[in-house]
């Protein structure tokens, strides 16, 4: 899977730099600006990995609805490549229409969706794939792949979250398209520690025990860090935060 997002350039002669970098406005995450470039340098492709949650919008329930579908549509316009529809909570017939939305606001543009473990939703609603979940007795890639077969309906895109190296190893085997490892950094809220992170020698184990699957950092990932991610292994960022615009 390729899908342009973040631009670094790399140098082949001394360690990465973080040469281009993502802007933030009051109104979304854009799309990089090049600052400098330098001799025999590589270009590195990121994919940035966007997952909702509406109730960091304030409002009533059809305020945070219509203001999770705004930022979608953000998103997409500026090069994000795959949202992650991540509302558990919401009763299958909403969470289907809210697929129905964002997928109608992606049109025209590169970003898929994917929805969180439910993949009756996903193949219902012709979103791009699924995102599954690690835990032991989970639906797993090739069982996914074997129901969208029997369904006739096009391959998904599969994305797995793991948080072990024990968990990423027996992923692999079943070849997903990306493996979310988290969390890499330590998570807090409001100054507190909600979860420690693993820290970037995991991540860096984690991403050579995938290969050649692609690895997504995940979890306290931020514009700072994104570049130790990157020389850690990680193919891409994801985050819940990370691209949330509270102003949509």
């Amino acid at each position: 899977m390729r899908r342009i997002s973040l631009y670094c350039l790399k140098t082949t002669t001394m360690p990465a730099l973080p040469l281009a970098r993502l802007h933030r406005t009051a109104d979304t995450f854009l799309l990089p600006k090049f600052e400098t470039v330098r001799p025999a340098t590589t270009l590195i492709v990121v994919i940035r990995y966007a997952i909702t949650s509406r109730a960091l919008f304030p409002g009533t329930e059809v305020e945070q609805q219509a203001a999770l579908l705004r930022q979608a549509a953000l998103w997409a316009a500026n090069g994000i490549d795959i949202i992650q529809l991540r509302e558990k909570d919401l009763p299958t017939t909403q969470l289907a229409i809210l697929s129905r939305n964002i997928l109608h606001a992606l049109q025209g543009t590169h970003t898929q969706l994917l929805i969180n473990t439910r993949f009756d939703v996903a193949m219902a609603t012709s979103a791009h794939g699924v995102h599954l979940s690690s835990s032991p007795g989970e639906l797993i890639p090739i069982q996914l792949r074997h129901l969208y077969s029997k369904a006739r309906l096009r391959q998904p895109l599969i994305t797995v979250s793991c948080h072990s190296i024990a968990e990423v190893e027996r992923i692999r085997i079943q070849h997903p398209d990306a493996i979310l490892f988290a969390p890499v950094f330590e998570k807090s809220i409001a100054g507190r520690t909600i979860l420690p992170g693993v820290g970037l020698d995991r991540l860096r184990e984690a991403c050579a025990a995938a290969a050649p699957i692609p690895v997504y950092a995940l979890g306290g990932v931020t514009l700072e860090n994104t570049q130790a991610c990157l020389e850690a292994g990680a193919s891409g960022i994801a985050g819940i935060r990370l691209f949330h615009n509270p102003d949509v």
